[in-house]
């Protein structure tokens, strides 16, 4: 080998061979480099981007709710802290931004930090918390997903007045081939009526951001909507931050607690008393009906230049000020008489708690959004007098469950059905090929995983896409009146049919109709 051979001779380990160590590290070193040259997460998928005509802006807001109560006199075992203490509130709000201005901020995380607080409270999901897996978990969310964030642009202006009537006032009736169920994506609100609200309440083991796309993308249709963060114990964790007007300083770590994670209050009337399971989930629901009530009355008082201005002095998470709160930006601009409460799993049957009509008051929602109602929550309400959609995946239809004492398909099916012949409006449909985490950003961020281990088989983007279509077609029949699309049709099946989706008209690929409040014939 001559001198010139012997001098630019590549290092042993970096020398081609086709071995199966070479190819996994060569793989390895590639993939690694990628993600830090493209910003990408590793091991996971960037959350896409909102497609409807606005873009969307987010911000958090924590503020002490207007009378700090204990919803039960339950405390916690390892503390002896009250367990059901509401002192605040915390949402993400989603809503739609001015064109073309970038947040200063960044983006939100899509795990919040500390990241070990939702870690943690995942391995206590598990019931294998201890100081191994705590680290564990941790390390693994943090290699999975501690990079992902939110596609929102935080802190951003609220789209101007003169930007929704360039892009709002084109309604979606129409059939295209680009999309055969008839949603064009330039639609938005009428500003003459204002932007209407979603307040949303998050399902079982879950929280206020991990349905951050489906949010998004109404924000991104004209919709001002509130993710809640619960912190009746059915989350992983919680950072409870006092404002600057609390007594308290310091931030609260909130875990994920369960029945077996509290007793009654030994300074209690009755200090005997043992909780048992239905209680417990009584007082959850109670709870989160309290948190919901608590947002939708912080998120309408935006529509008040004087009100705002306190709830971004209020804000302990110092966001907002560039959202215009402060600046009369939001003054006027929120139909507060159309307001919608949705929820997801354990967050649909709080949705649908909140909507029992309170006493002599008005309610303060135009209809309901019930997504996958919880099987294993707490009895559903059915004293509901505004218009409701309902919306099962394929996994929650297709699988046959007894919700006390009669099958879960029939108990909701049966809720719908007798709101129509009331003559208040209410659809029940199955979203088909679906899985209960379909709506959640989760499938979007792991694809493959979600999709082997869930069973779904619709593409992860068009499932978010479908049910924010439904989602949206409701919002303007609360608005306008129309049924416009699926809601203009009268049911297909009335039971869960899994071989319904092979035909050749389009809508059934994606949806059976249960319930409907159009009559045969009518459509």
């Amino acid at each position: 080998m001559n001198t010139l051979q012997t001098r630019y001779k590549l290092p042993p380990m970096l020398q081609p061979r086709l071995t199966w160590k070479y190819c996994l590290s060569s793989f390895a070193i590639t993939y690694f480099l990628y993600c830090f040259l493209t910003n990408s997460p590793f091991f996971s998928t960037r959350l896409p981007q909102y497609t409807g005509p606005y873009n969307v802006g987010a911000i958090d807001i924590e503020v002490p709710v207007r009378e700090p109560r204990l919803i039960h006199d339950a405390v916690l075992k390892d503390s002896g802290e009250p367990a059901f203490k509401l002192d605040t509130v915390l949402f993400t709000l989603y809503y739609p931004a001015k064109h073309g201005v970038k947040s200063k901020k960044g983006h939100h995380y899509w795990v919040p930090k500390p990241l070990w607080l939702t870690a943690v409270g995942y391995a206590k999901f598990a019931n294998i918390s201890n100081f191994l897996t705590n680290n564990l978990f941790t390390s693994l969310m943090g290699i999975l997903v501690g990079g992902t964030k939110i596609s929102a642009d935080v802190d951003v202006p609220l789209v101007s007045s003169a930007e929704l009537l360039q892009k709002g006032l084109v309604p979606r009736t129409t059939v295209n081939e680009q999309d055969p169920i008839g949603h064009a994506p330039d639609v938005g609100t009428d500003p003459g009526t204002g932007l209407p609200i979603i307040i949303f309440s998050h399902g079982m083991a879950s929280s206020r951001t991990q349905y951050s796309h489906y949010l998004g993308e109404l924000a991104s249709r004209g919709y001002v909507c509130a993710a809640i963060e619960h912190r009746d114990g059915s989350g992983p964790g919680t950072q409870i931050i006092p404002s600057a007007h609390s007594s308290k300083t310091k931030p609260i770590d909130r875990l994920h607690f369960g029945l077996s994670d509290v007793k009654t209050n030994p300074h209690s009337a009755n200090p005997g008393h043992v909780i048992d399971v239905d209680e417990f989930k009584r007082v959850q629901l109670a709870y989160r009906e309290a948190e919901i009530l608590e947002t939708t009355h912080v998120v309408q008082s935006l529509n008040n230049a004087e009100a705002a201005t306190k709830v971004l002095a209020d804000n302990s998470r110092l966001e907002g000020k560039e959202a215009g709160l402060d600046e009369g930006m939001w003054t006027g601009r929120l139909n507060t008489n159309q307001t919608i409460v949705a929820g997801h799993s354990y967050g649909a049957t709080g949705a649908l708690q909140a909507l029992k009509p309170p006493h002599n008051k008005k309610s303060p929602f135009a209809g309901g959004i019930i997504l996958d109602p919880g099987k294993s929550s707490g009895r559903l309400n059915a004293d509901v007098d505004v218009p409701i959609l309902i919306i099962h995946s394929t996994s929650w239809s297709a699988s046959s469950s007894i919700f006390y004492g009669r099958p879960h398909f029939d108990t909701v099916r049966d809720i719908a059905t007798n709101l129509n012949s009331k003559g208040i409006a209410a659809w029940f449909m199955t979203s088909l090929g679906t899985s209960h985490p379909s709506v959640t950003d989760a499938p979007l961020i792991e694809p493959l995983l979600l999709k082997w281990t869930t069973g779904a088989h619709i593409d992860v983007v068009e499932g978010v896409r479908q049910y924010v279509h439904m989602s949206d077609d409701f919002g303007w029949f609360l608005r306008s009146g129309e049924r416009r699309n699926l809601l203009g049709m009268s049911a297909t099946s009335e039971e869960y049919n899994p071989d319904n989706g092979k035909t050749a008209e389009k809508f059934r690929t994606y949806w059976q109709v249960h319930v409907s409040p159009v009559k045969t014939g009518d459509e």
